[in-house]
């Protein structure tokens, strides 16, 4: 099954749910994030309540993405995140490396580009 896709922009921040599995060979939103970022967004919120499954080679894509939205002075918030990814990002440490919100109010206000 290959991710579904939906953006909108609320408050200057492109907010992006996700749909299905980030795993082995999908690279739609890495593509997705190329062409937001080409468009000039810099401030991204991805929904993640609806992904219940990441494997390393989806990881590997939010690293690159993470890496890729700090390149350009922009942030990312990751939002909702299921309990089965959570605790993968738990075990990975990743949890360290990314902002993760609870709400989507909140991810907003976190990532807004002053």
């Amino acid at each position: 099954m290959s991710l579904v896709i939906t953006s909108k922009v609320l408050s200057g921040v492109l907010i992006a749910d996700i749909g299905g599995r980030l795993a082995l060979f999908d690279v739609t939103l890495r593509e997705r994030m190329h062409e937001w970022l080409e468009e000039g967004h810099r401030a991204f919120v991805l929904n993640l309540a609806n992904v219940p499954y990441v494997d390393s080679f989806g990881l590997g894509q939010l690293i690159t993405i993470l890496a890729l939205i700090r390149s350009k002075g922009g942030q990312l918030v990751l939002l909702e995140l299921t309990d089965h990814v959570l605790a993968l990002f738990a075990i990975t440490k990743l949890n360290t490396v990314f902002r993760i919100s609870l709400e989507e109010a909140h991810a907003i206000e976190s990532v807004r580009i002053r």
